[in-house]
């Protein structure tokens, strides 16, 4: 049994992590009776964000790691007692907590950086030669980290984002909805999900390819050793 790391940035597209691609993501996992683990940081959100009304609420206060709970059904740990020794793959679904929790993107532009607890996992994660899968606007976490060393990311076709990942030394390629890029030589995999989604179906075609393409890379390191 494979296991596999899902990190999350709160609860709810707009503050946190991207419910539909989560869901997507743990169901796609769970037709390959996958180990999953998720975690979050154990920090207060950048804000909270009134899905209904559309606008920010002011003078309130939540927490990644406890809004992340809603997702992992409280199955969740707090990002830095993450083993990456005990996992195979990790995996950033998107939604903008991604930008705003997980890094600052939604906030600095070009000067964002990210928050060090996840900086450290995917640098980590990297240097031990695991699979890291990024949907829909988390490849600004793998640009900002390893963008020196030039991956191949998507985020769709936003030519502002496309530019500060640039910017950090990534290479940007164009992708739907229902396709995903494979960096192989760093063993990276992404999909723009909702940065270009339509719809829900659209969505769920990329990150089952992207969760099979995760796995058969995780199988192919097994076969290598």
């Amino acid at each position: 049994m494979k296991n596999i790391a899902i990190i999350l940035s709160g609860c709810g597209v707009y503050d946190g992590s991207e419910i539909h691609e989560t869901v997507l993501t743990q169901l796609a996992l769970a037709r390959h009776k996958t180990q999953v683990t998720c975690a979050a940081p154990n920090v207060d959100q950048a804000h909270v964000y009134d899905h209904f009304s559309g606008e920010v609420v002011v003078k309130q206060s939540r927490n990644v790691l406890t809004e992340s709970a809603r997702l992992a059904r409280g199955d969740i740990i707090d990002i830095d007692e993450l083993d990456l020794d005990a996992q195979d793959a990790i995996l950033f679904p998107g939604g903008y907590g991604a930008a705003k929790n997980l890094c600052n993107f939604a906030f600095e532009g070009s000067s964002y950086s990210v928050h060090p607890s996840v900086e450290a996992v995917v640098k980590n994660a990297h240097q031990a030669g695991k699979v890291i899968g990024f949907i829909c606007i988390s490849p600004t976490i793998a640009a900002a980290v390893l963008g020196t060393e030039q991956v191949k990311i998507t985020i769709g076709n936003d030519i502002e984002a496309v530019g500060v990942l640039q910017s950090k030394g990534a290479h940007h390629i164009n992708c739907p909805a229902e396709d995903i890029v494979v960096d192989s030589l760093h063993r990276i995999v992404s999909t723009p999900a909702y940065m270009v989604a339509d719809n829900l179906l659209q969505v769920e075609t990329g990150i089952n390819k992207l969760v099979d393409k995760v796995l058969e890379m995780v199988e192919e390191t097994g076969d290598s050793t």
